[in-house]
């Protein structure tokens, strides 16, 4: 039996095997023996599988490749997201090495790359068993302090140190930020949208100065990270790294807690945390413990909230918008233009 993330193979997002298990072997240390694949189910955009070598001693790998379908400019990096993971291991071990990248489009049809399995337990929607299925407070609090505490230790990393030092353009990152995400908007809407319009008004007229530089994953959640079996607090890896650089790191806090509903609030198609159990930090005591952590003012992070919903909610509707033009058959993404809606609802809804 599969374990719960995995299944078998979409068949519209099969690939050679055998041309990818030739590779691996001439890449890959102990890729030895049949190569099994199987999909990992979670997430909307890349693709990743498991590679499982039958060999002395048996191995597995995993592989990231883009979505079907055209993508969006510099979006699904995965000779970024290669070259960040095969360095920054080194400085935060909580990346997976990636190992070798392919950008031979005859393997698969696309760019791909291969790297170790760091494998524990992802948290999405619901609170597993494992760790009382959301009837356990105190373990309900370490999931959303372990995503806090995690992100402030990402965010200490010394970019050169993790030879990363010329990773982006850090100068101006917040205001191409907001005008690439409006662009994304321009080029994935299906009609023009008023409130729309007003929410990009509002981000360009409250447009912060940016106070400090770091790395920044740009995906952060709770669902793109793994913890410990035994213990909800451990965080033990980190995923999707496809859009990391150097910039403001609230922006990578605002797109973390632009998904971290409250009780008063009706969760979007995306929801990929479980914040309204019980035990589990509110969105205020979320801020405070990030701030706490990074000596930043609660109130400066506000604006990156209303920023993090506006841009998660473009999110969803470029997914949509393949599922939309048939670019994939897909059919969780045939809600995601009514989730984005949902989101643009909620940033005009949060802005101070």
């Amino acid at each position: 039996m599969l374990p719960s993330d995995l299944i078998p193979v979409r068949p519209d997002e099969q690939f050679d095997e055998t041309a990818v298990a030739t590779f691996a072997r001439q890449h890959l240390p102990n890729a030895s023996g049949p190569m099994a694949v199987t999909q990992f189910s979670g997430g909307h955009a890349n693709l990743t599988y498991l590679l499982t070598f039958d060999g002395e001693p048996p191995s597995e790998y995993v592989l990231r490749r883009p979505p079907l379908g055209p993508v969006a400019t510099g979006a699904h990096d995965m000779s970024r997201e290669h070259r960040v993971l095969s360095r920054l291991w080194k400085e935060f071990p909580l990346a997976p090495r990636s190992y070798a990248l392919c950008e031979d489009p005859s393997i698969i049809g696309a760019p791909f790359f291969l790297m170790e399995r760091k494998a524990g337990v992802v948290v999405r929607k619901e609170i597993p068993d494992v760790f009382g299925g959301g009837q356990v407070p105190e373990a309900n609090r370490k999931l959303s302090e372990v995503v806090i505490d995690t992100l402030s230790a990402f965010h200490d990393v010394d970019p050169e140190k993790a030879d990363l030092g010329d990773l982006g353009r850090p100068e101006g990152f917040l205001e191409r930020q907001v005008q690439g995400w409006s662009q994304r908007w321009d080029a994935s809407k299906i009609e023009d949208v008023p409130l729309v319009e007003e929410l990009r008004k509002w981000l360009w007229q409250h447009l912060p100065t940016s106070t400090r530089t770091s790395l920044v994953h740009n995906d952060w959640r709770l669902d793109n990270m793994a913890v410990a079996a035994h213990d909800p607090g451990q965080c033990v890896a980190v995923y999707d790294w496809d859009m990391c650089t150097q910039g403001d790191p609230l922006a990578d806090l605002g797109t973390l807690l632009s998904v971290w509903y409250d009780h008063t609030e009706v969760p979007a198609t995306l929801n990929p945390m479980p914040t309204t159990t019980p035990g589990f930090l509110t969105r205020r005591q979320a801020t405070e413990r990030y701030a706490s952590l990074t000596d930043t003012d609660p109130a400066s992070i506000d604006y990156y909230v209303v920023f993090g919903s506006f841009k998660m909610a473009v999110v969803l509707q470029q997914i949509f918008i393949r599922w939309h033009r048939g670019q994939t058959e897909d059919e969780r993404f045939a809600t995601m233009g009514e989730g984005a809606t949902h989101l643009f609802d909620l940033a005009a809804a949060r802005r101070p």
